[in-house]
């Protein structure tokens, strides 16, 4: 009996090649989770930056500035406007008010270095009597609770502002002309 020899085979067997799982990392999650913080964060400081420096919602409370606006209505706080220009006569304002470091919203009827002067129901700015097509017809402007007749001037940087309704709004004639800082933005009807 004749024995071959086998003749050995040049390839190898096959190898079954195990596919990784992919194992469960905490490093994933903290990534993960670092991301999400990272999001929260730039959302607040973008939404803080947005209603300190641009705009805001503002809420009327009270009848100060009836019939322009009304009691309890929304309206948009434009804070960006006077970062590039100034509050101007006419300009209806949220501010802080002097009495109670409260929010008002108030109207800008004299800017820094006007004179005001109150008697007999009209205002007079610079001499010559306002003209407030913005409030009702006859409606007078008194001075204040104790006296006949007022007269004031904005110093630099102040602002003398009224309510339009006003024989019910506590105003420039009580607490004098507001500094600008407390000016925080305009409010457009």
């Amino acid at each position: 009996m004749k024995m071959e020899a086998k003749e050995a085979s040049t390839t190898p067997p096959p190898v079954v090649a195990a596919i990784p799982r992919k194992r469960f990392s905490w490093l994933i999650i903290t990534k993960m989770f670092l991301m999400w913080l990272l999001v929260a964060a730039f959302t607040f400081c973008a939404f803080e930056f947005a209603t300190r420096y641009i705009v805001q919602s503002v809420q009327v409370v009270g009848t100060s500035m009836t019939p322009t606006l009304h009691d309890s209505q929304r309206y948009v706080l434009n804070r960006w406007v006077y970062h590039v220009r100034d509050p101007r006569p006419g300009d209806i304002v949220v501010l802080r008010d002097p009495t109670d470091n409260g929010y008002a919203i108030k109207r800008v009827v004299a800017k820094a270095g006007d004179s005001i002067y109150l008697k007999g129901g009209h205002i007079f700015v610079n001499g010559k009597e306002l003209v407030e097509p913005y409030l009702k017809p006859g409606t007078p402007t008194y001075a204040g609770p104790e006296a006949a007749e007022q007269w004031f001037i904005c110093g630099e940087n102040k602002y003398f502002v009224l309510g339009d309704n006003r024989n019910n709004s506590c105003d420039s004639r009580i607490y004098n002309a507001v500094p600008r800082e407390n000016i925080l933005g305009l409010v457009t009807p």
